[in-house]
């Protein structure tokens, strides 16, 4: 049956198709840190109908498909499973219209996030989702983890930037519901099946994303604020006094800024005092002097308050990137400590500082040279968490640790995925987030879209 199943894949996608040895290194993993896996075939289609023919293929041999993007998942989604196929969209990509009275583009799921940003940009639009990845990162990739970024706290999660699609299921059938209106209640909205679900119930090839209007400037600053508590009272200002043009407030624990700043010289502590905890803003709007002075006299309150001590406003983009630099450098972690145990958690941000208190401590109590460092969107409730162990090299002990901080989040009332999506290194755990009622829903949902469980398998759900 292999023999027919590759003689038939030959046949239908001929020069896109590639076996075992002659498969790329970069196709046989994602970021995950996983051992690597060479499956039988990598598919590399570049129609909406070679994708179909391949799952129709798979479909009816029962050979199980793992769909990639840009391979920056975190989860191990998109590492390739041992006798399956692999399934590119790295030649889906393109933008096929942009629409100024719709204010949509329409992209093939391949096109990478910072290329769908640009063209919005210069189409005098804008795009909201943003990523530290966006320029490795695909749209297809962001929407089938819904993933968040930088400014969920503004435009919301993935989910929000999408009107409609186009998806292949797993038998081969093509759904095409490229819808462009803010008002469609005409039956079930069928691409929320599919947003978040990380390929386990089709794969997403197109998608109609909304654009918002150009902001004219955002005004960037950089707060030392005493610690969680007067950071709290710092969001609430902000919130309150700032709306919608409140596009981002990102946490960073000195865990993470000393550590960071301490070991790249390229970047600039803006700060000359140590603070207990650090925080970015960021505000947008139609008027780049209303910006900046709203922002201005936010913190000019929040000095007198005493919720910030210390404050840098940017002046210029340059600055505004100066000071953006530090949150950014996480895709420098490679080149700063060994193999890293990453976590996206959620949680009700009132309790955030004392869980990251806890688990700080823990790692510390447990690993004393542990590296353990604290950031995130604190503004919309995640939290990002990466731990190395530097006297135990490669043997990192993952599994103790994921342990200690998903215990913590989950007494915590968390989640343990906020933006990354479960893939194979969180399913253990997703009892912890999700109810028995839950679960078994999502499991009824898997057998009647994919009965042959051939879509990721064994990713998410154990079916």
């Amino acid at each position: 049956m292999r023999e027919d199943f590759i003689q038939s894949l030959n046949e239908e996608l001929g020069a896109d198709v590639l076996f075992g040895a002659d498969i790329p290194a970069r196709f046989r993993n994602d970021w995950a840190g996983l051992e690597p896996v060479t499956p039988l075939a990598l598919v590399r289609p570049r129609t909406t109908e070679q994708i179909s023919a391949t799952l129709r293929l798979c479909d009816r041999f029962k050979i199980s498909v793992v769909p990639q993007g840009g391979l920056t998942g975190l989860a191990g989604g998109a590492r390739p499973i041992e006798g399956g196929v692999a399934l590119s969209l790295d030649r889906m990509n393109g933008i096929d219209e942009i629409d100024p009275v719709m204010a949509t583009m329409t992209v093939q799921a391949g096109t990478p996030l910072g290329v769908i940003q640009r063209a919005a940009e210069e189409a005098g639009l804008f795009f909201g989702l943003d990523l530290g990845a966006r320029d490795s990162c695909v749209i297809g990739g962001n929407l089938s983890t819904n993933a968040g970024g930088n400014r969920v706290i503004r435009f919301g999660m993935a989910r929000e930037h999408v009107l409609g699609l186009e998806v292949v299921l797993p038998d081969g059938t093509i759904v095409r519901s490229l819808n462009k209106m803010l008002k469609n209640n005409a039956g079930y909205d069928l691409k929320q099946l599919f947003i978040g679900s990380e390929g386990t119930l089709g794969i997403i090839t197109r998608a109609v994303l909304r654009l918002q209007a150009k902001p004219a400037a955002l005004a960037s600053a950089l707060c030392g604020c005493s610690g969680f508590p007067a950071m709290l009272e710092l969001l609430k200002s902000a919130r309150l006094r700032m709306g919608s043009a409140l596009i981002a407030f990102e946490v960073m624990w000195p865990s993470f800024y000393d550590f960071m700043t301490g070991n790249l010289p390229e970047l600039r502590r803006a700060l000359s005092e140590p603070h207990g905890i650090y925080v970015l803003i960021e505000a947008g709007g139609r008027d780049a002097d209303e910006n900046r002075t709203m922002l201005e006299h936010i913190l000019s309150d929040a000095l007198e308050e005493g919720w910030v001590s210390d404050a840098v406003l940017s002046s210029s983009e340059r600055e505004a990137r100066e000071l953006w630099a530090v949150r950014d450098s996480v895709s420098e972690y490679g080149r700063l400590m060994g193999p890293q145990t990453a976590f996206d958690v959620g949680l009700p941000t009132s309790v955030a500082g004392s869980v990251v208190s806890e688990i700080e401590a823990a790692m510390k109590n447990r690993w004393p040279d542990a590296i353990a460092l604290s950031y995130g969107h604190i503004g919309d409730s995640n939290l990002h968490f990466v731990c190395n162990i530097p006297s135990l090299g490669k043997s990192q002990p993952h599994k103790e640790i994921t342990e200690l901080v998903f215990t913590a989040v989950g007494r915590a009332g968390g989640t343990i995925s906020a933006e990354h999506g479960i893939g194979l290194l969180k399913k253990p755990y997703l009892k912890l987030s999700r109810t028995p009622e839950e679960l078994a829903l999502m499991e009824r949902i898997k057998r009647a879209i994919d009965p042959n469980n051939i879509l990721n398998t064994g990713k998410v759900l154990t079916i």
